[in-house]
């Protein structure tokens, strides 16, 4: 079975992969690099939902990074779980193809409760007097405390948000 990679970087295009890239350089240089023609709307979750189901936004239901909750007459972002994507995974196919096929789906989303064979995905610890600690969700389980034991605490400040930063690459 051939190995495949698949690495979303938001922004990148083909002209950016060079001196600055050396490592994505490489990757494209040994296998391939395809820049995605997109899906509309053009947000994360819409885009990472097409790419793993091979289904339009209006096939998949994912149309947007937030959903409104008519009981609650309120917007909440941002959602996980895997389940609120309709439509047969990558990793599914794959495994219906083939019962040896493995997937790991690393910092997509979506991906809590995913039945992908491993899976990481940010999500913070959300405290009683409202602080917030990075942290992670990892399937299985103890993958988390794995990466902990080896890489330290998720650097989800500088992964996501106002702080975003080289520095969560520096592992």
């Amino acid at each position: 079975m051939k190995s495949t990679l698949v690495i979303l970087v938001v922004g990148l295009s083909p002209s950016l992969v060079g001196a600055h890239t050396p490592h994505l350089k490489r990757l494209s240089q040994r296998g391939g690099a395809q820049p995605l023609t997109t899906v509309v709307p053009a947000v994360t979750c819409t885009v990472q939902s097409t790419l793993v189901t091979g289904l339009m936004p209006s096939e998949h239901g994912i149309v947007a990074n937030g959903w409104y909750f008519r009981d609650m007459a309120e917007v909440l972002l941002w959602r996980q779980p895997n389940y609120l994507v309709q439509g047969e995974k990558i990793w599914e196919a794959g495994k219906r193809l083939n019962p040896e096929f493995t997937c790991a789906k690393m910092f997509w989303w979506y991906n809590m409760y995913s039945n992908a064979d491993y899976s990481v995905t940010p999500r913070p610890n959300y405290l009683a007097d409202g602080r917030k600690i990075p942290d992670c969700y990892s399937h299985p389980a103890g993958l988390r405390d794995t990466l902990q034991k080896e890489l330290g605490m998720f650097p989800l400040f500088n992964f996501w948000g106002p702080k975003t930063s080289i520095k969560c690459s520096k592992c």
